[in-house]
C-alpha cells in the first residue's frame, strides 16, 4: 500500500532541515557544482546497507532493517528479482514474502531512505540474476539486448512493476531516493547501447523526470556499462585501490558526489571452495577512507540472508560453481540476524561522520540446540511418482530441456527402455558436457552414480533388455553473472550408451515442494518400504518443541547431498560431503513451539549414513570444506585443481 503522507526522515537529517525554509518540497538531486547529493535542498551522504527481502523471512524484515539503522545507516539497498514476481508470463504475484511494497514501509518504519534496483537484471548471485526462466522457452532469445523477444518481455513487466513504485518515489511522498538501471552492463558481453537506452527511456516515461537514475559497474564495465544522462556509480571492495578506481570514475562523471555502489564486506560461497571472509580491519578502514573523501557509500551485503528452496544462482569459472544455500557473506549482520564484530567496528566509523540513533544494538537471537533425532524412510523417490507429476509425462525421441517442458527449478526425471542387453560394464555418458547440472543414474530402480556437469562425464552400466534407464537431472542454480550465455538445464544431449545414443524419453517435471507439503501430510502413500534404500530416497520424521524454542541450524552429519523441508517450507540444499557449508538456518518462525509437532522431510538423492540421524545445533558451521571430501565419488576425469577465485560482480 503506497504512503498516504510524507516519511519520516532520518533523524541525523532533522537539524539541517530546520535551517531551510525551501524544505517542505521534497527533492533528492545531484548538485555537480559542489560534488554532492541534495535532499530537500541540504547536503546530504548516504551511508547504505544491501539486504534482499526475497532472502528474509517476511516476519523478520522490521528486525533486520531496524538493526541496519541503529548501526548508523540512513538507507538500505535492495534489488527486485523479477523472476520472484512473474513465475509465468503475464502472472504476477506481490503477496506475501513477495510483497516489495510492505518491505518499503517496513523500511519508512525504520527510518531508512532506499536506493532500489529493479533491474531487469540483477546478479545478486540469485537464479538466472533474477531474469525468468520462461524468456528461454525461445531458445534463440538474446537476454539484455535489444532483441525484440526480450524487450517485449521487459516492457511488459515493468508497466506492471514501475507504475507500482511511482507513489513511492522519494519527491512524491515515499523513500525511494533513486534507481537503477539494468546492473553491472559492463560485464556482459553485449555492450549494447540502444538496449540501455531503451530501458533508460521506459524509466522515464514511466518514472517521470525527477527521480536519479543511476548506473553500478566494476572499474572494468564503466565504458559498456554507463550511458549519458544516467549518474555513473562504481563499486569495489577493501582490497582494490579506491584512489585509482575513484580516479577512472571521474572521467566518466567529471562532477557530482563520488559513489561506491557495491562496498563488499565478505563474499558469497560455492559449494566446493573455502568459505569467503573479509577482516574487520580491511573492510572499516576502507569505508572510514572513502568517508574521508565526503563518498556516499552502500555496503554489499550488510544482511546476506538465505538462498531458501531452489533460488541459488551459480558462476561460470572454468567450470560450473553452484552457490551454497548459505547467502550469509561474512556480512556484518550474520545469516541469523545477529550483530557481529564487524558491525560495531563499523558503526563506531559511522560514528564519526555522522550522528547515529541513540540505544543499544538488540543482542543475538535466542539458540537454541537439541537432537540428535532419527529420520525415517518413507520411500524412494521413483515410487512418488504418480504424485510429483500427476499429470504424467511427456513424451520424445530425443530428451527435452527444463524450459522445454516448462519446469524452471528443481528436478526432472528422464525415462528410458534398454532395446538390448548390455552384459558387460559400459561406457555411459552424455557429449558436449551436456548434463546441466547433476544426474542421479538408475537401471531398474538401482542407484548406479552420478554425472556432474564439468566435474564426472562417465558412468559404467549394465541392463537386461527393456531394463528401465531413470536419469535424476537437478537444476542446481542458473548462471547468475557477467557474460554468461542462456544457461538451460536438464539433458541438453541424448545419453550415449556404448555405440548407441538412447531414444524414446519420458519425461517427468516433478512438483516436489507440493508432494511435501500437501501430499505427505495426507499420507496418501502406503507402499511397502524398501528395506535398503538405492539413490534418491525420502526420510522424515516429526518432533516437538517445548517451551518458546529460538533460531537454529540443523546439521546432516554424515549425509551426502540433497533438499530439506520443515513444515512444508523448502529450506534448501545441503551438501554435506562438499562443503563448505555443513548447517541450514532455520529461522524460529519457521517452527511450531509449545509442544506442537513439526515435521522435517529430507530428499537424500545419493547415500544415507548408517544411522539416518539428525540434529540441530545453536551456531552455524559454513567454513568446513575438506578438499579430500570434495572429490567424493569423482573419478579420475574430474577438475579436482583449486585455482584461486576472482571475484565476480553483483
Amino acid at each position: 500500500m503506497a504512503p498516504k503522507k510524507p516519511l519520516r526522515l532520518p533523524v541525523l537529517l532533522l537539524p539541517l532541515l530546520t535551517l531551510l525554509p525551501q524544505a517542505d518540497t521534497r527533492s533528492f538531486v545531484v548538485d555537480r557544482e559542489n560534488d554532492r547529493f541534495l535532499l530537500d535542498g541540504a547536503p546530504f551522504r548516504y551511508v547504505s546497507g544491501s539486504l534482499h527481502y526475497f532472502r528474509v523471512p517476511r516476519v523478520l524484515w522490521a528486525d533486520r532493517l531496524f538493526k541496519m539503522r541503529m548501526s548508523g545507516l540512513n538507507t538500505v539497498q535492495f534489488y527486485v528479482p523479477w523472476n520472484y514476481h512473474e513465475p509465468e508470463p503475464g502472472v504476477y504475484n506481490f503477496n506475501g514474502s513477495r510483497d516489495l511494497f510492505a518491505f518499503l514501509n517496513e523500511a519508512s518504519v525504520a527510518n531508512l531512505l532506499v536506493i532500489l534496483r529493479p533491474g531487469p537484471y540483477i546478479c545478486a548471485e540469485w537464479d538466472m540474476g533474477g531474469l525468468p526462466a520462461w524468456l528461454l522457452q525461445k531458445p534463440d532469445i538474446h537476454l539484455r539486448t535489444s532483441d525484440p523477444d526480450f524487450l517485449a518481455a521487459v516492457d511488459s513487466w515493468f508497466k506492471v512493476l514501475l507504475p507500482k513504485l511511482y507513489p513511492w518515489l522519494y519527491h512524491n511522498g515515499g523513500n525511494i531516493i533513486s534507481i537503477q538501471v539494468e546492473n553491472e552492463y559492463g560485464s556482459y558481453r553485449a555492450c549494447d547501447l540502444s538496449y540501455m537506452r531503451h530501458l533508460a527511456g521506459l524509466f522515464r516515461a514511466l518514472l517521470g523526470d525527477r527521480i536519479l537514475l543511476f548506473t553500478t559497474d566494476g572499474p572494468e564495465g564503466l565504458k559498456c556499462g554507463s550511458l549519458q544522462g544516467l549518474y555513473t556509480t562504481v563499486d569495489f571492495g577493501p582490497a582494490d585501490n579506491m584512489t585509482k578506481i575513484f580516479a577512472l570514475l571521474r572521467k566518466y562523471e567529471p562532477r557530482g558526489p563520488l559513489v561506491n555502489s557495491e562496498y563488499y564486506t565478505g563474499w558469497l560461497d560455492y559449494w566446493g571452495q573455502n568459505h569467503s571472509t573479509r577482516s574487520v580491519l580491511a573492510v572499516t578502514t576502507g569505508l572510514e577512507n572513502m568517508l574521508k573523501l565526503g563518498a556516499s557509500v552502500n555496503m554489499y551485503m550488510f544482511h546476506g540472508g538465505t538462498n531458501f528452496g531452489f533460488w541459488n544462482g551459480a558462476d561460470e569459472k572454468g567450470r560450473f560453481l553452484p552457490i551454497t544455500t548459505s547467502y550469509d557473506y561474512d556480512a556484518p549482520i550474520s545469516e541469523a540476524g545477529d550483530p557481529t564484530p564487524k558491525l560495531f567496528a563499523l558503526r563506531n566509523v559511522i560514528s564519526e561522520f555522522q550522528e547515529i540513533p541513540l540505544g543499544p544494538l538488540p543482542p543475538p537471537s535466542p539458540k537454541m540446540m537439541f537432537g540428535p533425532l532419527t529420520l525415517h524412510l518413507d520411500g524412494d523417490l521413483l515410487a512418488f511418482l504418480d504424485f510429483l507429476c500427476p499429470q504424467g509425462p511427456i513424451r520424445s525421441i530425443l530428451p527435452m530441456s527444463f524450459e522445454a517442458v516448462k519446469q524452471d527449478r528443481g528436478f526432472v526425471l528422464y525415462r528410458t527402455y534398454l532395446t538390448y542387453t548390455v552384459s558387460e560394464p559400459t561406457q555411459f555418458w552424455v557429449p558436449n558436457n551436456g548434463v546441466h547440472d547433476r544426474a542421479y543414474v538408475m537401471v531398474d530402480g538401482v542407484f548406479q552414480g552420478v554425472l556432474e556437469r564439468n566435474m564426472k562425464h562417465q558412468l559404467f552400466l549394465m541392463g537386461k533388455v527393456g531394463a528401465k534407464v531413470d536419469i535424476l537431472l537437478e537444476n542446481m542454480g542458473r548462471l547468475s553473472f557477467g557474460s554468461n550465455s542462456s544457461d538451460f538445464k536438464g539433458l541438453l544431449e541424448p545419453p550415449i550408451l556404448g555405440q548407441t545414443v538412447l531414444t524414446q524419453w519420458l519425461m517427468f517435471p516433478l512438483k516436489v515442494d507440493k508432494l511435501v507439503k500437501w501430499w505427505f501430510p495426507l499420507q496418501l502413500m502406503k507402499r511397502s518400504r524398501p528395506q535398503v534404500p538405492s539413490g534418491p530416497t525420502f526420510y522424515s520424521t516429526t518432533f516437538p518443541i517445548l517451551g518458546e524454542g529460538g533460531d537454529t541450524f540443523l546439521f546432516l552429519p554424515g549425509w551426502t547431498k540433497g533438499q530439506v523441508w520443515i513444515n512444508g517450507f523448502n529450506l534448501g540444499r545441503y551438501w554435506t560431503k562438499r562443503g563448505p557449508q555443513e548447517t541450514l538456518y532455520v529461522p524460529r518462525p519457521l517452527l511450531l513451539s509449545g509442544g506442537a509437532l513439526n515435521k522435517i522431510t529430507v530428499l537424500e538423492l545419493e547415500n544415507v549414513p548408517p544411522q539416518p540421524q539428525i540434529q540441530f545445533l545453536d551456531r552455524p558451521i559454513l567454513n568446513s570444506t575438506l578438499h579430500k571430501t570434495y572429490i567424493y565419488s569423482l573419478s579420475a576425469d574430474t577438475q579436482s585443481a583449486f585455482e584461486p577465485m576472482e571475484l565476480s560482480g553483483h
